[in-house]
């Protein structure tokens, strides 16, 4: 497992949408792999291939926060949401690839969700709480948006701002 740098925004490959996977080889595998040890490292409970440079629809997730439960790392390659629930919920998100900025979005409350696994075969599953703004969050990165995205363009383009200058002083050091 390798960990793999989180792309800053503003990057141009946050903002495309991502090709399809037709296959499941080694490769992905191992993108998987790294994918997981980069989210868990950074820390964080959701990672999408875009934000590691990777223009495939593969995301990561572990929305396990109780310490003495399991981790639930889940690779979901191609998601699609099948089923939204009417009501909505509001969850202050925040991105690996915005670091240390947060604000409220509201989203579906539910969402059910359709991928292909590691293993080959079809899945479906339905989310709530932080599994279902994640799942939607990271969803969202394969499709060329970011949580600001929802955001007023004032707060969108400070936000902006302010990962401009962290970029130029990361680019310093």
């Amino acid at each position: 497992m390798t960990l793999r740098s989180i792309l800053i925004h503003p990057d141009p490959r946050l903002k495309k949408v991502c090709d399809p996977v037709a296959q499941i080889d080694d490769d992905l595998r191992a993108l998987a792999d790294d994918m997981l040890a980069t989210m868990y490292d950074a820390p964080g409970v959701g990672l999408a291939a875009p934000q590691v440079g990777v223009m495939r629809r593969v995301l990561v997730m572990d929305c396990v926060k109780d310490l003495k439960a399991p981790p639930r790392p889940m690779v979901l390659i191609n998601p699609e949401v099948t089923w939204s629930s009417a009501e909505t919920s509001t969850y202050e998100e925040g991105c690996l690839s915005i670091p240390e900025q947060y604000a409220d979005v509201t989203r579906p409350a539910e969402v059910r969700v359709r991928w292909l696994g590691l293993d080959g075969k079809l899945h479906e599953e339905g989310f709530e709480g932080l599994w279902s703004t994640c799942v939607q969050h990271e969803i969202d990165h394969l499709n060329g948006k970011l949580f600001i995205d929802y955001l007023g363009p004032l707060k969108r383009q400070m936000i902006t701002r302010k990962m401009e200058k962290l970029k130029r002083e990361m680019a310093r050091a």
